[in-house]
């Protein structure tokens, strides 16, 4: 971790998510709350890129803004098919999917409350 490094609260790390994510032109993202819901994290983060190429690029970029911010190793699966890319950044736990494959999986119905679909912005 370098010195420059901020503290990773929660909520820092999903603003930064959400910054980045909206930087490299991910589309439909939505901020699901998962306190109360799940131990595992605080948020979960879906969004959706055009191409396998675009997810795996957002992804790569996320995970290596969310190190030289808050000085984050996250944990990442599935980058080299960019179908569905899973990056466990601790308390946030962010989806980065293509769209036919996000509509296949369907995570927003999973964990959002009746009422809770809402487009986060950054």
């Amino acid at each position: 971790m370098n010195e420059f490094a901020e503290q990773a609260t929660s909520d820092k790390l999903l603003e930064r998510i959400l910054s980045s994510l909206e930087d490299d032109k991910a589309e439909d993202v939505v901020s699901i709350t998962l306190t109360g819901k799940s131990e595992m994290a605080d948020y979960m983060v879906i969004a959706s890129g055009r191409s396998s190429r675009q997810v795996a690029s957002i992804s790569e970029k996320l995970t290596e803004r969310l190190k030289e911010t808050f000085g984050l190793v996250c944990k990442v699966e599935g980058k080299d098919t960019g179908d569905w890319v899973l990056i466990d950044a601790g308390d946030v736990i962010v989806h980065v999917f293509r769209p036919e494959v996000r509509d296949f999986y369907q995570l927003e119905k999973m964990w959002m409350t009746p009422g809770e679909a809402v487009v986060a912005k950054a």
